[in-house]
């Protein structure tokens, strides 16, 4: 049996999104001062959770000899990442939400880039720029990066890659769209990082929740109840993920959107009772074995 999830509740009428995402379970969630949450189940988040930030870290050699550790520089890598922006009030509630299964209903993700990385990514997919808005496979949802203004943020589309265009110290934030009259609670990842706690992303863990007909917006990785630091476009080398847990996973927002349990009418469901066949086998009759 799927237990309750206690879910984040961004306190906006609207919100936004872009990416591949899932959806998950329900769980208690406990933080500690300065560190990641600890749950025994997944919580879901209205609103956004951002893990407060940490210090850049630093590679060093044993060049011995008894010479202690010296500073090794890391090769610079071309292109944009997130980095940790300032703080903007957005306050979330929590609410209950239970999951219909273990495994996100849709997956969607955005990868990224600078114009040049962008065109470059493109050509190497055989691609040419187009309007960008992602949408899962039955267009009930769909997710965007936008601009502080709102604006949806230009890119390709090539070999099921979504490639949005950032520029450099730019702010942005992801927006998700639901069409239906379900909710649905969505994990969000920027550069392989959860947008609540800054941890390596994970679907199991809680999300945000996107009410019947709105709009959800992530603006940031959450620090409090109250409060995100802003997602901004910056050097790879400046990210918050170069910064914490590595760069390996830089330029890419991932989405894991999970359904609710319980039936709904989804368009895929209104689809399938429109298409319903009253003699559904035409064949003539077999004689009895």
């Amino acid at each position: 049996m799927m237990t309750a999830n206690r879910v984040l509740r961004h306190s906006w009428i609207s919100c936004v999104l872009f990416s591949l995402g899932g959806c998950g379970g329900m769980q208690k969630t406990a933080y500690s001062p300065g560190g990641s949450a600890h749950s025994s189940s997944p919580v879901a988040a209205r609103g956004d959770r951002v893990a407060t930030s940490a210090g850049p870290s630093h590679v060093s050699i044993d060049r011995g000899g008894g010479g202690g550790y010296i500073a090794e520089p890391v090769p610079d890598r071309p292109g944009l990442g997130t980095s940790w922006g300032e703080t903007v009030s957005a306050p979330i509630s929590f609410s209950a939400f239970h999951r219909s299964a273990t495994t996100p209903w849709a997956e969607v993700a955005l990868h990224y880039n600078d114009a040049h990385g962008v065109q470059a990514h493109a050509s190497y997919l055989g691609s040419h720029p187009a309007p960008l808005e992602v949408f899962t496979s039955d267009r009930s949802l769909s997710v965007a990066l936008v601009d502080e203004a709102g604006r949806t943020l230009e890119g390709y589309t090539a070999g099921g890659r979504a490639l949005v265009i950032g520029n450099d110290g730019a702010r942005y934030k992801i927006v998700v769209r639901n069409g239906t009259t379900a909710r649905f609670e969505v994990v969000a990842s920027v550069d392989g990082l959860d947008v609540i706690d800054g941890q390596v992303a994970d679907p199991n863990r809680r999300g945000y929740i996107v009410e019947p007909h709105d709009v959800l917006v992530i603006d940031g990785f959450r620090t409090s109840d109250d409060a995100v630091a802003a997602f901004r476009f910056g050097k790879v080398a400046d990210s918050y993920a170069a910064q914490t847990s590595g760069d390996r996973n830089v330029g890419i927002v991932g989405l894991a959107i999970f359904s609710e349990r319980g039936a709904v009418w989804s368009s895929a469901e209104l689809g399938r009772r429109d298409s319903a066949d009253p003699f559904p086998n035409r064949g003539y009759a077999t004689p009895p074995r």
